[in-house]
């Protein structure tokens, strides 16, 4: 085997391997073939020590670098905040959000235009619902026919008040029922239809009905968000909570995105303290402010939240993408040459959502493959050495 194969340890991409093997036939030029050539019987000498620094190392070919896009950050201490990894959602704030509701019962028509998504402005009507055709559902003849009844039973117990058979309780009990009817009916005079209308001036989150269905009075039609705001709710374990003075902010990564949002600096703001909180079911939950306009924020989404305290100095730390987690353990590719990187094991300690910390395993100045670190796992382990290319002399 030559001097360039014989330290061939780790299984490579088949183009590096390529690239070794026309190297590997250099090293004997005066060699036509593998079958019939003729040569002094030769030893292959140990290998220089340049060519350890290859062993045991994953090789990607600067073709292969290219295309992969394979990123390494130099390892510096630095300053990392005390976490604590919590669960959360995001909910609209108060007031912002507003339903759309029937004020009678009756069949209801969606007004032209109105579907989920589209912009509308407080006031506009979203709907109506009629009771116009429905036995027993004409609010107008209910309230006529209601009206009359009472106006009857008054104008009977008035002759009998008069002469003191009716007691004036009763007489002043029928005649509030005439001026409660008269009012019903008045109020009904209009039509029998009644406009549901937006109280808010936002989008149209969600439409609850079918048009052309049967509601009854305070169903919700539909739902506004006027998206000023949004809040996020941080649930706070009760046994954590000596820890709930010390927190200073929060960051936290949607369930449908790897993005992970820093609430402070994004323009939010904590805004509920330890004198207001309490605790529900066995959490304390912990509120924060999220500005308007955060789109690729989701109201009604559940997310993990990494509720930030104190800072410490000179921690040793490299980003969440370069920590990759094997049956346990956690491992970094700590880049030794360009294309060259070594598998390193290494003890984690807290992440803050974006950076986790490094216990022991990696010294400052060193590099760690921080971006495409997948990449170079996989030719870790891809492609195996091609059977045949020995040399037996």
């Amino acid at each position: 085997m030559c001097n360039k194969m014989r330290y061939l340890r780790r299984i490579v991409p088949a183009a590096g391997l390529l690239f070794m093997l026309g190297a590997c036939s250099g090293d004997h030029s005066d060699h036509t073939g593998h079958e019939g050539h003729d040569h002094e019987p030769h030893d292959h000498q140990p290998a220089q020590a340049d060519d350890h620094d290859d062993e045991g190392l994953i090789v990607l070919t600067p073709h292969q670098l290219e295309k992969l896009v394979v990123e390494a950050d130099t390892v510096r201490p630095g300053e990392f905040s005390e976490t604590l990894k919590v669960s959360g959602e995001i909910s609209a704030m108060p007031g912002s959000e507003g339903a759309v509701a029937a004020r009678q019962g009756g069949i209801v028509r969606l007004s032209p235009g109105i579907s989920a998504g589209m912009s509308v402005s407080a006031g506009r009507s979203i709907a109506t619902v009629s009771a116009r055709g429905m036995s027993g559902g004409d609010p107008n003849e209910s309230a006529r026919v209601a009206y009359q009844a009472a106006k009857r039973e008054l104008d009977r117990l008035t002759p009998l008040h008069k002469e003191g058979i009716v007691s004036t309780r009763d007489y002043n009990a029928a005649l509030q029922r005439v001026e409660e009817t008269r009012v019903a009916m008045g109020g009904a005079a209009s039509g029998a239809s009644t406009s549901a209308t937006a109280p808010v001036s936002g989008v149209i989150t969600s439409i609850d009905v079918v048009d052309g269905q049967f509601v009854d009075a305070g169903q919700t039609i539909a739902t506004i968000s006027s998206n000023n705001a949004l809040t996020l709710r941080a649930d706070l374990p009760e046994s954590s909570a000596s820890r709930l003075a010390g927190i200073t902010g929060a960051r936290f990564r949607p369930a449908y995105s790897d993005e992970v949002i820093d609430v402070i600096a994004s323009g939010g703001k904590m805004i509920s303290s330890r004198s207001v909180s309490s605790a529900t079911g066995g959490y304390i939950p912990v509120y924060f402010t999220l500005p308007k306009g955060k789109g690729e924020v989701i109201n009604g989404t559940y997310c993990e939240v990494y509720l930030l305290g104190s800072t410490r100095q000179g921690v040793l730390s490299v980003a969440e993408s370069a920590v990759s987690e094997q049956q346990g353990k956690y491992f970094v590719y700590v880049e030794k040459a360009t294309g060259h990187y070594e598998k390193r094991p290494v003890a984690i300690g807290q992440t803050d959502g974006r950076r986790r910390e490094i216990i022991s395993g990696l010294q400052p100045g060193e590099l760690v493959v921080s971006k495409g670190m997948t990449f170079v796992r996989l030719a870790e382990t891809s492609g195996a050495v091609p059977e045949g290319h020995s040399h037996s002399h």
